[in-house]
């Protein structure tokens, strides 16, 4: 982003896209949170298998636990970093386009979580194998592949939700509160009566995209995640797009 460029001409979306993908990972929150990230699949995939037997769909699911946690806190500290640290006038200054600045920082932690889930399934193949021999008993291989795709389309949900409330609240820690709070705040609503029940029912993303996973999803479950989908995902980044298009840069 430092080359010169004639004037009028925007930064090649690539060059951007590959600056954004740095920052993601040069940066000490971004270098120390991967590592726990990685830290913390392995340890679970293991920790399952030794607890649960050789099988690998469920190891390859354990992941999953790590990934709800730590993925949107990812995204969330993509796209509020720069705010926070005061380097947004340089970004701007260099790319005065924030859509597309927007864009090239949503695209990397996208990415991340499908490579995470790649990750993760690779990983299970050899502990499964080997706690299969450790503890003499055959390894379970067997799953459908569209459950794979729903998982990983689970995690890629679940960070999208993380850039969405990053871009709404355009504050790091208040946007890490609510991504990780909404499963207890959900399960507290669902116990305030029918209606209580209703609404988390058509707006808990959580809870919905597990209908994704079970690969069974009905007409009703597709309405109920597009519903939570719209609330906690297109909603604040349609919000969250027009703030820091339009917010004043000091």
């Amino acid at each position: 982003m430092n080359r010169a460029h004639p004037k009028g001409r925007p930064i090649p979306f690539p060059r951007l896209l590959s600056v954004e993908t740095r920052k993601l990972f040069d940066t000490r929150a971004g270098m120390v949170m991967t590592g726990i990230l990685i830290l913390v699949s392995l340890g679970a995939i293991v920790g399952r298998g030794l607890v649960t037997g050789p099988h690998w769909h469920t190891l390859v699911g354990t992941a999953g636990i790590g990934f709800g946690t730590l993925l949107p806190v990812l995204g969330i500290l993509t796209v509020t970093n720069e705010w926070s640290h005061g380097t947004t006038l340089t970004t701007f200054a260099l790319e005065p386009r924030r859509a597309r600045v927007l864009a090239a920082k949503c695209l990397p932690p996208l990415i991340l979580a499908v490579a995470a889930s790649a990750f993760a399934m690779l990983v299970a193949v050899p502990v499964t194998a080997v706690i299969g021999r450790v503890q003499d008993v055959p390894a379970t291989w067997e799953v459908a592949p569209g459950a794979l795709l729903a998982w990983t389309a689970s995690n890629v949900l679940v960070v999208a939700m993380g850039l969405a409330l990053g871009m709404l609240l355009l504050n790091a820690p208040a946007a890490i509160v609510i991504c990780l709070s909404t499963t207890v705040l959900w399960s507290v609503v669902s116990r305030l009566g029918a209606a209580g029940e209703a609404l988390a029912g058509w707006l808990d993303l959580n809870t919905n995209a597990a209908s994704l996973m079970s690969g069974d999803m009905t007409g009703d479950d597709a309405a109920r995640l597009a519903t939570s989908m719209l609330c906690w995902i297109a909603v604040p980044t349609a919000i969250g797009v027009v703030r820091t298009v339009r917010r004043e840069v000091s």
